[in-house]
């Protein structure tokens, strides 16, 4: 039977070695050295500049690291992307899913609700404590607004 205790040693575990291995990541090497680092990039996005590694933990982890390399092969830099600076680079009227999803990864879910005609993308993500990141979408697929909340967890 897996315990609350053996779950929490689990994600611990793994979260140490994941940032272990972005922490071994550095600009310059090449992408066969970070792939055979962090593993198969969860996504690949094609950049003016090059291509994009996106390595996300969504749906049940709060991270996702982006990976930038140059026309080369070459890393640029990289970046945990899931905190509030980053997403207030969100430009509400302007950005669109694709920016989103270029700039945060895949969400960790799309949401509807009563009170919202379209799609909402959610992002998990920890700051202090576990929070949750909606993006607002209209029919068009344009970001019409942004929130975040907490994650409250209910141990029944």
């Amino acid at each position: 039977m897996l315990t609350p205790r053996f779950l929490c040693a689990a994600v611990v575990t793994v979260w140490v070695l994941g940032a272990c291995a972005i922490h071994a990541v550095q600009p310059g090497m090449a992408r066969d050295a970070v792939v055979a680092r962090m593993g198969p990039p969860s996504r690949e996005v094609a950049l003016a500049s090059g291509t994009r590694l996106q390595y996300s933990g969504q749906p049940a982890g709060q991270y996702a690291t982006m990976v930038d390399l140059d026309a080369s092969g070459h890393v640029l830099w990289l970046r945990q992307v899931l905190q509030a600076t980053e997403f207030a680079r969100i430009v509400v009227d302007q950005w669109t899913r694709d920016d989103v999803e270029r700039e945060f990864g895949r969400p960790a879910s799309i949401d509807h609700v009563a009170n919202w005609p379209t799609d909402i993308l959610t992002y998990r993500w920890h700051e202090v404590q576990d929070m949750f990141f909606w993006v607002f979408l209209d029919h068009h697929n344009v970001v019409r607004r942004t929130e975040q909340g907490v994650e409250y967890h209910h141990d029944d």
